[in-house]
């Protein structure tokens, strides 16, 4: 990689001590100011593979608050790559001048195409892919969300010597990338708790598919409705959250990882004396773009 992040740090959380715990933040969200969190670590390898095959240009999939499609359009304008997006929704490329995520993007030098939902579902199909090929020419695939093989080694790095002494690694969970990257350089004596932002249990064969320990788990009670769904609730516990620690929190992932969390303490849910990691993904450039959607639903805003 040509540009470098910064290191993470772990902040302390302070908890009322009769809880017995100790909870820390990794802040990857600060290691990059565009390409933040786990969305830099898998990019890394598949950038360096792309470089390595003397592919000029990358195309990758998203919706319209993708955080993947401004860091791929991001990083592409780093090092030098032509990008490509190709957007869920036909909709989108009349109301782009609305869109903070794909008007970055655009600024980065992202070429889009807007297709249906409909095609968008048989986007890895043989077909497609062949007809993208005809369309634009050679290119380095980068699935959506950014999960392959090289992705997961590249979340396997966010874990160092100093992570160690945590009894529980948590993460939010999307495509499952990040957490099997953090499940494969866990140490045996450690838990891995995912907690998912979408609704269903295909996560577990997906991710079973790149992890073979099985010190891990997800815990499926904080999606808050599915995937990009949020409440009153959950803007409070944000802004509440930044008011109190000073981190901001994003509404898609990490935020619904860190309610969990906060509510399983609560609960009582992590034995006496536990070390508990969260690990902040990033995603912050969606904040933007979902206080547009709440605005027009009168709903309060994440500051």
């Amino acid at each position: 990689m040509i540009f470098r992040p910064q290191n993470s740090i772990n902040q302390y959380i302070s908890l009322p001590k009769e809880k017995r715990v100790e909870l820390f933040v990794k802040r990857e969200d600060e290691i990059h100011p565009f390409v933040s969190g786990n969305k830099y670590r898998k990019l890394k390898y598949n950038l360096i593979e792309a470089k390595k095959l003397g592919i000029e240009t990358l195309l990758t999939f998203g919706g319209a608050y993708s955080n993947h499609i401004a860091a791929v359009a991001s990083a592409g304008q780093n090092l030098g790559f032509k990008t490509i997006g190709i957007i869920r929704g036909e909709e989108l490329f009349d109301k782009m001048e609305h869109n903070p995520t794909l008007n970055f993007a655009k600024q980065c030098g992202m070429q889009f195409k807007f297709i249906s939902r409909e095609i968008y579902q048989d986007k890895n199909s043989n077909d497609f892919l062949s007809m993208l090929k005809t369309e634009f020419g050679a290119f380095y695939l980068i699935p959506e969300g950014g999960t392959n093989e090289l992705a997961i080694k590249g979340c396997g790095e966010i874990l160092n010597d100093q992570d160690k002494t945590f009894d529980y690694i948590c993460c939010s969970v999307g495509t499952g990338g990040t957490i099997s990257g953090l499940i494969n350089c866990s140490k045996p004596s450690q838990q891995v708790l995912g907690f998912p932002a979408l609704k269903g249990d295909f996560l577990n064969e997906d991710i079973s598919k790149f992890v073979s320990k099985t010190n891990w788990k997800l815990i499926t009670d904080y999606h808050f409705g599915g995937y990009a769904k949020i409440n009153e609730d959950l803007i409070s516990f944000i802004n509440e959250f930044k008011n109190d620690y000073s981190i901001p929190l994003d509404p898609i992932y990490t935020s619904k990882m860190m309610f969990g969390i906060m509510n399983l303490i609560d609960k009582n849910y992590f034995p006496k004396d536990s070390k508990i990691l969260a690990i902040h993904t990033g995603g912050l450039q969606g904040i933007e773009g979902m206080n547009v959607s709440l605005k027009k639903k009168n709903l309060p805003l994440i500051k």
